[in-house]
């Protein structure tokens, strides 16, 4: 089978990266570093965060955020079930146990607030929000539930990299705020498709110094010092403080990461065009567009069929004609190893609706207008092979 003509995700690499990469190279210095240490201070710059940690990969960073709040045996975490895996692993990795709470629906594909608080029992200890495709949860009532509970809540933001929250509430202190510092501990992911890419890599931010120090020792086996501070003669031994894990970056992450940081505002500028180009051109077929109006990180483009059957073979026929597509995501409670975590009276159906619907056509910068008028003029001609129905987008694309 040949390639794809539309890609779903492409990297926004050129002569910066090359360059970033060489230069660690010829340092000879591989392991975390002086590149680590800029790129945390700049995230944190970038972010607002008064601490950046940077980790191996997303998954590692969300793991690391939960055991650095307390969460541990015996603990439940509110999450999402409308969401990557790594969300719900990453309680697992720290002992404590998932508890499923369904999406707000097939327009806002975030975690229902009022549903959180109905979930909460005596042994939930915190609230993992995802935001998800980049657009942040309504995350006035979801501090609001707890605090009133007293609960920590951890972000996975890995979509949302430079998302800014837009509270309904104008008077909102989170109002303005960028995703990973509204709760207690934010975490990202640089993983090769997102919208900064370094193949993997990831960030923890938070505002609470306390929860940055043991994630710092958490990533490098609870040691007080690492070779760099010894390499740079500050300081000849260690000590063991903590249990930890080996979750330190590499030095060619940390410099790509810094390229990738500088191009985001452009980068997500143009993934906002797009996404209005779609929402614009898409509005005619027989689709349903989650999040529309808002601002986000725009990190995919989701859009849902109307029946759930025609779902795949309209993907099929949409890859026939060259366009790439992914689904996001399979229900994580449907998952063999996570349904005996699934409560009796969860009431999933909004997450197992929109999951069935669901499919994702291509986004990333490399993209232009005239590939998007064409990828919806594809589109238009798929849902009238599949579904049977007229549309009219071709016609309207031309003129």
């Amino acid at each position: 089978m040949s390639s794809p003509r539309f890609l779903l995700s492409d990297v926004s690499f050129d002569q910066a990266e090359e360059q970033a990469v060489l230069d660690v190279i010829r340092s000879r210095w591989l392991s975390l570093g002086p590149q680590t240490e800029a790129f945390e201070r700049e995230f944190a710059q970038f972010t607002g965060a008064p601490h950046a940690v940077a980790v191996t990969n997303g998954t590692t960073a969300l793991h690391l955020a939960l055991i650095s709040l307390g969460i541990g045996p015996g603990d439940e975490v509110l999450v999402p079930s409308y969401t990557f895996v790594a969300t719900a692993n990453a309680v697992r990795h720290a002992g404590a146990t998932p508890v499923f709470v369904d999406i707000t629906g097939p327009h806002d594909l975030n975690i229902d607030p009022t549903l959180i608080e109905a979930a909460v029992t005596p042994a939930t200890r915190a609230i993992l929000v995802v935001h998800l495709a980049g657009f942040i949860a309504d995350m006035d009532r979801v501090m609001e539930i707890a605090r009133r509970h007293n609960l920590v809540v951890v972000e996975d933001a890995c979509h949302a990299v430079g998302a800014t929250y837009r509270s309904p509430r104008p008077n909102s202190s989170l109002n303005g705020l960028q995703a990973g510092v509204l709760g207690d501990a934010g975490c990202f992911s640089f993983f090769a498709n997102k919208n900064m890419a370094t193949g993997e890599g990831g960030m923890l931010v938070t505002t609470h110094e306390e929860v940055a120090q043991r994630a710092r020792l958490g990533r490098s086996h609870g040691m007080t010092k690492s070779s760099w501070d010894k390499a740079k003669g500050r300081a000849t031994g260690y000590d063991v403080v903590q249990s930890g894990y080996n979750y330190r970056p590499t030095e060619l992450v940390s410099a790509l990461g810094r390229v990738q940081l500088a191009k985001l505002p452009a980068n997500m500028r143009r993934r906002g065009e797009l996404v209005q180009a779609y929402r614009e051109q898409l509005s005619h077929l027989p689709l349903e567009i989650p999040f529309l109006g808002r601002e986000g990180g725009y990190h995919i483009m989701p859009v849902l069929v109307r029946a759930a059957e025609d779902r795949e073979p309209l993907r099929s026929e949409l890859q026939r004609l060259g366009v790439q597509t992914s689904v996001h995501y399979p229900p994580v409670h449907q998952f063999t190893h996570f349904r005996s975590f699934v409560r009796q009276d969860s009431g999933l159906e909004r997450t197992c609706d929109a999951s069935a619907r669901e499919f994702t056509l291509p986004l990333h910068p490399g993209l232009s207008d005239e590939d998007i008028g064409e990828i919806c003029k594809l589109c238009s001609d798929a849902v009238e092979a599949v579904c049977g129905q007229p549309t009219g987008l071709a016609e309207t694309s031309k003129s």
